[in-house]
C-alpha cells in the first residue's frame, strides 16, 4: 500500500473515531439529560408521598382542628361556621323554588317543582354560565346587578311573558365563599377564594346585596336562604337519604360541611335548636397540618398566589391549582433538561394549564398519547417523543393521587370527629355503646373534580377504604350529586316555607 493511500486510511479511521466519539458523546449528555427529569420526577414521588400512616395522621390533626374551632373563634385553622341550618328537607316539601348557584368558575339558575313526596322531585331549565372574568375584580353592585339581570332573563323564558306577574318567587342563593351568617338567610363575607378579588364586599351582607340588585330590577323575588354550597348538597343528600350527615365539595375550590350535635359547638353555649343538631360549614381549604406532603411546587405556587399562606389545604387537592402544580413540574424540567425542547415561554404563564387538561392527558388511552401531545402543544411544547409524554402522564398521576388521598383523609378526618370511623373520635362525651355502635354514614359528594376526574375519584375513593379499613368501610356510603349545591339549596328553601 502506497504512503498516500495509507494515508487516505488513517484519516478515515481517525474522522470515523471523531464521529463515533461525537455520537457516544451525544448519547451520553441525552442520557445525563433524562437522567435528570428522572430525579426531578423521583424527588417529586418522594415528596408527594402518602402512605396509610401518613394519612392517618392528617385525619387525627383534621379532628383535632374541628374539635378546636367549635371550642373558640379563632381556636383553629378551620372557621367551623355556624350556618342556622338545623332541619333538612324531609321529602313533603311542596310547591316552585328558585336557586341562584355562584361559583368559583360558573353560575348556575335553576327551577324546582316539589309534590309533596320524594319520588316527586321535578329540575326544571337549568341554565349554566361561565362567570365573565371581569366579574371577579370588578365592584359589588356590577357583579350583583349581573346576576339580577341574568335572573330576570330566565324567568321571562317561564312563558308567563313579563317577570311583573304578580308572583312571589322565593330564591336560594348559593354561594360557594366564606360568610359569617346571622341567620339562615343573611350572612356577611369573610373573604373572598377562588381567584375573586372584590375587595370592597368584605363585610357586607351578601343577601342585602343580591335582594338590593334584584329590586333595582323590579322582580318580585325574595332571597329567602343564603348557602353555603357543599349545605345545598348535604340538603339533597339527606333529601334522598336521611342517613347523609356529611358533604363535601371537590371543584374549582374545595370545601366540606357536616351535622354536628349542637351540645359539640362550645363556642356557642345556650345554642338550641328543635333538632339538637346543626349544620356546621367547615371551611376546610384552610386547614393545615405538618403531616401534609408539600413540596417545593406548592411553596412556590402559595407564594406566587393572591392568597399566598392562605386556603393551603384547598391548594393541594382543588381543580383550580393541580393544574398549575403539573405546569410547575413540567417548567423545571425543561429548564434543567432539553427533553421538552427549548423552553416554552407560554409554559411559564401561571394556571394556563388547567385541571381538565390534566384529566385528559392522565385518561388518554390513544396508542400514541395523542391528547397529550396535543395540550402539550398548546403549552409551546411540540413533537416530543412518546416516553416524553409517557413522563408527563405520570406527573398528571403523581399529583393526583397526592390530592385524591388527600381529600379522603379530609373526609376520614370528619367522621373521625362525629365518631362513624369506627374508633369513637372526639366525641365530646358519647357513651360506650354510642361510639361502639357503628351506623351507616352517607357522604354526599359533588364538584367537577369529583365528577369529571375519573382517576381523582378513584384514587379518593380507594385511599377512604384504605384509612377505614375493610370493615368500617363497607358502613360508608360516598354519592355523587349532581348539581346538588344548587338543587339542594332550593330544597331547603322549601323545607322553611313548610316547616
Amino acid at each position: 500500500m502506497g504512503k498516500v493511500a495509507v494515508a487516505f486510511a488513517a484519516a478515515a479511521v481517525v474522522a470515523a473515531c471523531s464521529v463515533a466519539a461525537l455520537m457516544v458523546g451525544r448519547r451520553m449528555k441525552s442520557r445525563r439529560k433524562w437522567r435528570t427529569v428522572v430525579e426531578i420526577l423521583k424527588e417529586l414521588e418522594d415528596a408527594c408521598d402518602t402512605p396509610v400512616g401518613r394519612l392517618r395522621q392528617v385525619v387525627d390533626a383534621m379532628a383535632v382542628e374541628m374539635h378546636a374551632g367549635l371550642a373558640s373563634e379563632g381556636g383553629s385553622k378551620l372557621k367551623m361556621l355556624l350556618t342556622f341550618v338545623d332541619d333538612l328537607p324531609n321529602g313533603t316539601e311542596k310547591g316552585t323554588y328558585y336557586a341562584l348557584h355562584l361559583g368559583g368558575t360558573y353560575f348556575r339558575i335553576l327551577r324546582v317543582h316539589l309534590g309533596g313526596q320524594r319520588s316527586y322531585l321535578d329540575v326544571q331549565d337549568v341554565e349554566r354560565h361561565p362567570i365573565p372574568s371581569h366579574l371577579m375584580n370588578s365592584t359589588s353592585e356590577v357583579l350583583f346587578n349581573f346576576l339580577a339581570f341574568s335572573l330576570e332573563r330566565f324567568i321571562e323564558k317561564e312563558g308567563n311573558g313579563s317577570s311583573s306577574q304578580g308572583v312571589k318567587r322565593e330564591l336560594a342563593f348559593t354561594f360557594s365563599f366564606p360568610v359569617k351568617h346571622t341567620s339562615i338567610s343573611s350572612g356577611v363575607l369573610i373573604k373572598w377564594t377562588k381567584g375573586f378579588e372584590i375587595s370592597e364586599m368584605v363585610g357586607k351582607d351578601i343577601a342585602e346585596c343580591l335582594q338590593g340588585a334584584l329590586n333595582r330590577r323590579g322582580l318580585d323575588m325574595h332571597v329567602a336562604a343564603l348557602v353555603n354550597d357543599t349545605v345545598g348538597a348535604l340538603s339533597l343528600g339527606y333529601y334522598h337519604d336521611p342517613d347523609t350527615v356529611v358533604a363535601v365539595v371537590f371543584g374549582t375550590g374545595s370545601n366540606a360541611c357536616y351535622l354536628e350535635r349542637t351540645d359539640a359547638i362550645i363556642k356557642c353555649q345556650g345554642l338550641l335548636t328543635t333538632s339538637g343538631s346543626m349544620v356546621v360549614n367547615m371551611e376546610w381549604g384552610n386547614f393545615w397540618s405538618s403531616h401534609l406532603p408539600r413540596t417545593s411546587y406548592d411553596i412556590d405556587l402559595d407564594a406566587e398566589s393572591s392568597n399566598s399562606n392562605d386556603m393551603g389545604f384547598e391548594k393541594m387537592i382543588s381543580g383550580m391549582y393541580l393544574g398549575d402544580i403539573v405546569r410547575r413540574v413540567i417548567l423545571r424540567m425543561s429548564q434543567e433538561s432539553d427533553v421538552f425542547g427549548p423552553t416554552s415561554s407560554v409554559l411559564s404563564e401561571p394556571y394556563l394549564l388547567r385541571t381538565n387538561s390534566v384529566s385528559v392527558m392522565h385518561e388518554d388511552d390513544t396508542p400514541e398519547l395523542q391528547e397529550v401531545a396535543r395540550i402539550l402543544k398548546d403549552l409551546g411544547v411540540a413533537d416530543v417523543p412518546l416516553k416524553v409524554r409517557k413522563l408527563v402522564v405520570k406527573i398528571c398521576d403523581v399529583v393526583t393521587r397526592r390530592a385524591g388521598r388527600l381529600a379522603a383523609a379530609g373526609i376520614a378526618g370528619i367522621l373521625k370527629k362525629i365518631g362513624r370511623d369506627g374508633s369513637g373520635g372526639i366525641t365530646s362525651g358519647r357513651s360506650r355503646n354510642e361510639i361502639q355502635m357503628q351506623k351507616r354514614t352517607v357522604v354526599a359528594v359533588e364538584g367537577g373534580l369529583y365528577m369529571n376526574y375519573t382517576m381523582f375519584r378513584e384514587y379518593m375513593e380507594e385511599a377512604l377504604v384504605e384509612i377505614l379499613g375493610e370493615e368500617v368501610s363497607q358502613y360508608v356510603v360516598v354519592k355523587a350529586m349532581e348539581d346538588g349545591s344548587s338543587i339542594g339549596s332550593a330544597l331547603l328553601v322549601a323545607s322553611l316555607q313548610s316547616s
